[in-house]
């Protein structure tokens, strides 16, 4: 079924810098030379990270056919613009660069592999549920850890390195981080974004290419259908890897993180972490569905001249596909697919409503104590974190006749888990 969406603006208005760079790649790409100046070709893209760091080893063969189709679907089918294509490069070096310095930093302390990583927390849900406002709650408790945005930039850096050699390494991260903010000041109304906040566990996962977040930016149709036909057991893999990493030279804490993917992957979580603890968090999928066509469409957009259009998102942005995606989780636990006493179920009204109400019940249920302490770095972390602290975001939303039509593919969940309308 086809979904129409009231869009409040046209496209995004990009910063004159922006404009300009990206003229020029037009320029560029008229005589025929934007690829040669900015490649994205495997080889160029190895050589590079090979060279700046003196290493040759990338470590388990299996990322190789995911970097492969990536890299072909990035030339043959996102039709990156200038910027999109420095971003691009950019990034994908520093994933390479930082799948050398793991590899060597196992070989040379394989005690690294044979920790634990004991009774972890993963937050999931539909996107712009409140997943992310959950997970910087949590960040405030020191018992817990998550990987911040810059860690996951430099994770060899962010275990060994000290002093000035290590604040170097958070600028740099911080700088990747916000790098969105500057090519596209949207985002930061839409999703916070900087070297010191949580990290989503998707983007610790780019470093085994088969990611969600890598997909949130292009419009890369082949891509999309090999993410979302991978076995997600890799994914897990290369989380523990980072987490096991970064937990290395640091006192122990309890790891926790977040992403949407976990949501359709319950099965492969449960089998890597069999002792862990998930938070579900539920909302208006309609709202959800609006909200997330949005912050796709900017991100579409920091890259690319072609307007949204959303292969492999289907089960986040279509109604019949998310209705089935969220009762396919709902069946998995009831007929024992997964261990229900492991999940928590929190309602985003709640969680808005009275935040340390919300975490308090949350906190019981994977048996972590409250207390007073607790209650008041809650109350300090939401003062400061204002609604609409960086602007405010006009969303797209759904026409009331379409609202109608659509609302019947989610009236099971809405009434399983008691989520009251909001569009």
């Amino acid at each position: 079924m086809k979904q129409t969406l009231v869009d409040p603006s046209q496209a995004l208005p990009r910063p004159e810098w922006v404009r300009r760079l990206n003229d020029e790649g037009r320029m560029w790409q008229r005589i025929g030379v934007l690829r040669q100046m900015v490649p994205l070709d495997s080889d160029s893209l190895l050589d590079a990270a090979r060279a700046s760091t003196g290493l040759e080893d990338f470590g388990d063969d299996d990322w190789q056919e995911p970097f492969a189709v990536l890299i072909r679907a990035l030339e043959e089918e996102a039709d990156l613009n200038l910027m999109g294509r420095l971003c691009t490069r950019s990034e994908l070096i520093n994933l390479l660069q930082s799948r050398l310095k793991i590899s060597d930093l196992v070989r040379r302390h394989p005690e690294i592999l044979a920790a634990p990583v004991e009774r972890p927390i993963f937050i999931t849900g539909l996107p712009r549920s409140g997943t992310s406002i959950l997970q910087e709650l949590l960040g405030q408790d020191p018992q817990l850890r998550t990987p911040l945005f810059w860690e996951t930039y430099f994770p060899v850096e962010a275990t060994l390195a000290t002093g000035p050699e290590r604040e170097l390494a958070r600028a740099n991260g911080d700088a990747m981080a916000t790098q969105w903010i500057r090519v596209t000041p949207e985002i930061q109304t839409l999703h916070e974004t900087a070297g010191e906040i949580p990290a989503e566990d998707a983007t610790v996962w780019n470093l085994s290419f088969v990611s969600d977040a890598i997909m949130s930016f292009y419009q890369i149709p082949s891509y999309h259908a090999y993410v979302n036909a991978a076995d997600p057991a890799i994914v897990y893999k290369y989380h523990r890897r980072m987490l096991q990493v970064l937990q290395w030279r640091a006192p122990r804490r309890r790891w926790f993180g977040k992403t949407l993917f976990h949501l359709g992957n319950l099965p492969a979580l449960f089998q890597a972490y069999p002792d862990a603890r998930v938070i579900l968090s539920h909302r208006d999928p309609l709202r959800s569905m609006a909200s997330v066509t949005n912050l796709l469409r900017t991100f579409y957009w920091q890259r690319s001249d072609r307007d949204f259009d959303a292969p492999g998102f289907e089960e986040i942005t279509l109604a019949e596909p998310t209705a089935r995606r969220l009762e396919a989780a709902m069946e998995l636990r009831d007929r024992g697919g997964v261990p229900d006493l492991q999940i928590v179920d929190s309602r985003y009204q709640d969680l808005m409503e009275d935040p340390v109400a919300a975490l308090e019940r949350i906190y019981r249920a994977i048996d972590l104590p409250f207390d007073a302490p607790a209650a008041e770095r809650v109350r300090r972390y939401v003062a400061f974190k204002p609604k609409h602290k960086h602007g405010v975001h006009r969303y797209a939303t759904f026409a009331p006749d379409e609202a109608r039509k659509l609302r019947p593919w989610f009236r099971r969940y809405q009434e399983r888990y008691g989520v009251p309308d909001e569009v």
